[in-house]
């Protein structure tokens, strides 16, 4: 693995701590040398993507990162185009609302919505990359491909990862049925798959013309809400702003990756 590549990783793995890591413990966590870890960590500082606290040792991300993203997301349009679509579908249900778009085989997160401010409400937790099984997001892409691309999607992620709900499909099997599911609502539904007790339902944003999946938007929440019957009213809400959204990938950058 390159140093540019352990770089990126080390972003990425310090983007979940936002308290940051001993330099120490990011190299166990890259699996690298600790004198490579350092010389990474010293680069990193001197462009101003991290800071260190002298006296412990501990790594985080600067503003820096997070304004380039910030600046990127503006100029992609999701701050204009996309963000008050997400916001209207979060009001009206109450619940967290996240788009996620398509790069290559993989599905990212890149923004999202909180219906709720106060009481109960849904934080996920993971990474930015999608877990496709388990997630309303992940279905709702692979119903919209074939077989042989389901499977291989599938396969690079794998079954067994820790943590997931009971109602997770353990086998292609079972994801097959929860996708032929999808592909007759024409949404994707989980409940108590990649969290216990909590649940989902996701629509595809296609692109006008060619009919190619972009992205996807969800809405999530804790299941004493989200139950079958309230995905079922939401239903109509989401499959509008998927069309909403249709139209803003016409116009940005964001959803041509």
């Amino acid at each position: 693995m390159s140093s540019r590549i352990r770089a990126l990783a080390m972003l990425e793995v310090l983007a979940q701590q936002p308290s940051g890591l001993p330099v120490r413990e990011l190299a166990g966590r890259l699996s690298i040398p600790h004198a490579a870890a350092e010389r990474i960590v010293h680069g990193l500082l001197e462009g101003g993507f991290l800071r260190q606290d002298p006296a412990s040792n501990v790594v985080r991300l600067s503003v820096k990162l997070a304004a380039l993203g910030l600046a990127y997301l503006g100029a992609s349009g999701v701050t204009d185009l996309v963000q008050p679509i997400l916001d209207d579908l979060a009001k009206r249900t109450g619940e967290l609302v996240r788009l996620a778009v398509v790069e290559g085989d993989r599905l990212t997160w890149v923004a999202k919505s909180q219906g709720t401010q106060s009481g109960l409400f849904y934080t996920p937790v993971g990474g930015a990359e999608v877990y496709l099984p388990a997630t309303a997001n992940g279905q709702a892409w692979l119903a919209c491909l074939d077989e042989d691309e389901v499977r291989k999607l599938v396969e690079k992620q794998g079954f067994c990862r820790p943590d997931l709900g009971p109602q997770a499909p353990a086998s292609m099997e079972q994801l097959a049925a929860q996708i032929g599911k999808a592909r007759e609502l024409g949404y994707a539904s989980v409940t108590d798959a990649y969290e216990i007790g909590t649940s989902a339902i996701a629509a595809a944003i296609r692109r006008r013309g060619s009919g190619q999946v972009v992205g996807t938007v969800s809405v999530a929440g804790p299941t004493i809400r989200m139950t079958p019957a309230g995905m079922a009213d939401i239903a109509p809400w989401l499959l509008a702003a998927a069309k909403e959204l249709e139209a803003a990938a016409a116009s940005s950058p964001l959803f041509s990756l």
